[in-house]
């Protein structure tokens, strides 16, 4: 067998399209396919990168008569401190994977309808329904509000910890054993359509929360009807959300094993000195503290209902989703500037 039969056998084996391997070499795809058609031959330097890459001999890639594999055994040619990701630990990442998303999916639910019973409880207060004053409707309502964001964090923490043992697949290069890539990229690409179908669906439900919301402009005059079509907003949107975070989660599984998108080698190197998890952490934790404050403190004389009311509190929630992009964009502008410095 010739070294361009060896070079076809050995990139589909590994589960390579001629891209992914040029990408690997540092070649263009034209130059693979010119070596698997014996019309050129790639020089030293890329046949020991391929005899490093595929885990056999150079003997075996340049000796015709040798027809059967011979693997790697020398340990300078091999690192072994790079992880092996074996069949069974990638299925079995998979199958956590697609156990863990609907249960994240379901806290992400809880946190967004966490507001709802606050809203309604002061609401009726407000109207007369129940006999309870303002005051007292809108603290039960926080206590059921401040339970379900608990209720949620436990669910984020629960499977988050279930997950912790596989965190080095966000941060670190790793490898994978024979038929590993095959049998994941199969998985993602029967799961693409399955993936294309929950985002439109997300997308759909979320459009008519939104109308959902614009209806509530025909009931200004109705404080408790006003509540109750923004609950229902509410209600739907977080429907919608389901459909996109499980996507997503099923989606980056996928990525991860394969080390591609997010979790390419090179944006796993970027992220080592990336500040953007710490920005996101303090800016949510912000939001949160303003939430609640403003909340809380609807009885103080700043937080007075002539001042902030209720549609000023609603508003808190969608105007840090709109200014979340615009703060990352600025952090990755921050970075940059910071990383060609250093160059």
């Amino acid at each position: 067998m010739i070294l361009a039969d060896k070079i076809i056998y050995e990139r589909k084996k590994n589960g390579y399209s001629q891209e992914e391997l040029a990408d690997k070499l540092g070649v263009t795809r034209q130059a693979i396919s010119k070596w698997e058609g014996a019309q050129t031959t790639p020089d030293l330097q890329r046949i020991l990168k391929m005899s490093e890459l595929f885990g056999v001999s150079v003997d075996y890639l340049l000796k015709d008569e040798i027809e059967v594999e011979e693997f790697s055994s020398n340990p300078e040619e091999a690192d072994s401190s790079i992880r092996k990701i074996s069949m069974e630990e990638a299925d079995e990442f998979l199958r956590l994977t697609e156990e863990t998303a609907p249960k994240i999916a379901f806290g992400v639910i809880l946190c967004i309808l966490s507001p709802i019973c606050m809203f309604f409880l002061e609401a009726c207060a407000e109207s007369g329904l129940i006999p309870l004053s303002e005051d007292v409707a809108g603290g039960i309502g926080m206590m059921i509000l401040l339970a379900i964001i608990a209720a949620a964090c436990g669910i984020f923490i629960l499977y988050g910890a279930k997950k912790k043992p596989w965190e080095f697949l966000d941060k670190e290069t790793f490898e994978t054993e024979y038929g590993v890539i095959g049998m994941v990229k199969e998985k993602k690409q029967r799961y693409q359509s399955v993936y294309v179908k929950y985002n439109i669906t997300g997308i759909v439900i979320c459009f008519i929360g939104v109308i959902t919301m614009f209806a509530a402009v025909f009931f200004e005059e109705y404080e408790l009807l006003e509540i109750m079509c923004f609950c229902l907003m509410l209600i739907i949107v977080s429907i919608g959300v389901r459909f996109f975070v499980i996507a997503s989660i099923m989606k980056g599984g996928f990525e991860r094993l394969l080390q591609e998108e997010s979790y390419s080698i090179a944006e796993k190197e970027k992220a080592k000195s990336s500040i953007k998890a710490a920005v996101s952490a303090i800016y949510w934790l912000a939001v949160t503290a303003i939430f609640l404050a403003v909340t809380l403190g609807t009885k103080a004389e700043m937080f007075s209902k002539e001042i902030i009311n209720y549609r000023m509190i609603r508003m808190i929630w969608p105007v840090a989703g709109v200014f979340f992009p615009i703060v990352l964009i600025i952090v990755n502008l921050l970075e940059n500037k910071g990383n060609n410095k250093r160059k």
